[in-house]
């Protein structure tokens, strides 16, 4: 994002820029010029607004709908970004989390949230000319495993896509290809799109590099930044005999890297705001191990026996039922909330209700962890918050390394990486033995 910023200060310097040009990182990042790009396009976005004062954000987004995504603009990371879901929380934000005093300088961007969707990344390297001319790969798809509402930087990542109808995967290639010769990309391109309802959505298109590069380059085997530079300095990618490359028979999984272990009481919670600090990646034939092998490498170690605490929210609880079913079928002794507990209940599971620790019932969900009861916890936020049960609860498992799960989504593929990990069929693989097709790079 550093060189986006200091663009317009180069040119008006007179520096000459190397890829893309200053007009399309403009067309990019202004929000009224990329609403025109799209729809000139035909391409679907949230709906949106930009607000100055408290009544400007209640107006838009009256207009577009609750849930809405607000954050300043020209932050990096979702820094100070937030999902409101009424009224009362919008202006809980606008006037505490916002200094007010400073509207004019950085409004407020305000989103419609698609809440449940599914979020996707998409890296392309084209290699256009300021006519137009020229050509675009997508170096890959990638389906972020949780949905929309995490930041792309926290969110875990398969190549190639597990849940995504080829049709539709054929629509999000042709879509980012439309993009980039639109905005005459030159180099690297990154676009976030979401899924919602069978419709694709445009989140937002940056025309850089992204932090996946590196991973898209392992995963498919080719050196997308080397090619993306060299296209900068003029060499086309035909000259470069760079093609878009199939996706192969194996699975490549990025995870982040979180800090928490170092900030005893810090509420593990993920959200809009970025908190990774790196990322790791597994690769297997097998999902399920290369889901494991990326855990295993940001340092979480599930368990393949002992207690799992299961506590998610309303909206998480139906699909919160074939993943209790499989770990009781594992072995697993599962304790619950009453509200999960009471659900799960009446589909023929029997797990172990625990009081909430507010009410004071001993031993309550803290005293098991203590005691080396509870060897996994999956718990879908309702609140944050180190003070809150559900806060104490999961900086409890940070304190003493349980392993722990935060959307229903991940809960899934835990469960598979966990059979996975029972049936003990895995080892390691080197990338050089999965990818043995010629480098895309002529020589």
């Amino acid at each position: 994002q550093t060189p986006l910023n200091l663009a317009h200060g180069l040119d008006l310097a007179g520096t000459p820029m190397l890829g893309t040009s200053l007009d399309a990182i403009d067309r990019a990042e202004d929000r009224d010029r990329f609403d025109q790009l799209l729809t000139k396009l035909d391409l679907k976005r949230p709906g949106s607004g930009i607000a100055k004062s408290i009544d400007e954000a209640i107006e838009i987004a009256k207009r577009i709908d609750y849930p809405v995504l607000v954050r300043p603009s020209y932050v990096l990371g979702g820094r100070g970004m937030e999902i409101c879901p009424d009224e009362k929380a919008l202006r809980h934000y606008m006037t505490t989390a916002v200094d007010a005093s400073g509207l004019d300088d950085a409004p407020i961007l305000i989103d419609h949230f698609l809440g449940s969707a599914m979020e996707l990344d998409i890296d392309v390297v084209a290699d256009f000319d300021a006519d137009g001319n020229g050509t675009a790969l997508v170096a890959a798809v990638m389906e972020h495993i949780e949905q929309a509402g995490v930041h792309s930087g926290d969110s875990t990542c398969m190549i190639p896509t597990a849940n995504i109808r080829p049709a539709m995967v054929e629509e999000i290639r042709e879509t980012a290809r439309k993009l980039a010769k639109e905005l005459r990309v030159c180099g690297l391109m990154n676009v976030q799109m979401a899924i919602k309802d069978d419709e694709l959505y445009i989140i937002e298109v940056n025309p850089r590099a992204s932090r996946t590069v590196p991973y898209v380059g392992k995963a498919k085997g080719a050196p997308w930044a080397s090619i993306a530079a060299k296209a900068m300095m003029g060499v086309t990618l035909h000259e470069q005999g760079a093609s878009e490359i199939p996706d192969a028979g194996y699975h490549a999984v990025k995870a982040p890297v979180f800090p928490f272990q170092k900030f005893p009481g810090v509420d593990f919670v993920l959200g809009p705001e970025m908190r990774s600090t790196g990322e790791v990646m597994g690769v297997d034939v097998s999902l399920p191990n290369a889901y494991l092998k990326a855990m295993l490498g940001a340092g979480t170690r599930f368990p393949t026996e002992g207690g799992v605490f299961v506590s998610v929210r309303q909206s998480d609880r139906e699909i919160m039922i074939p993943v209790v079913r499989s770990l009781m079928a594992m072995g697993f002794k599962v304790f619950t909330t009453k509200g999960t507990g009471d659900l799960l209940a009446r589909h023929g599971l029997r797990p172990k209700i625990l009081k909430k620790i507010q009410e004071g019932a001993r031993p309550n969900v803290i005293d098991l962890m203590q005691n080396n009861e509870i060897q996994l916890v999956i718990n879908t936020p309702t609140r944050t918050g180190w003070q809150t049960d559900e806060g104490r609860i999961r900086s409890t498992a940070v304190r003493l390394g349980i392993p722990m799960v935060t959307t229903a989504t991940a809960a899934m593929q835990a469960v598979n990486a966990i059979e996975a990990l029972k049936a003990g069929f895995w080892d390691v693989t080197a990338l050089q033995d999965l990818s043995n097709k010629p480098e895309p790079v002529a020589h």
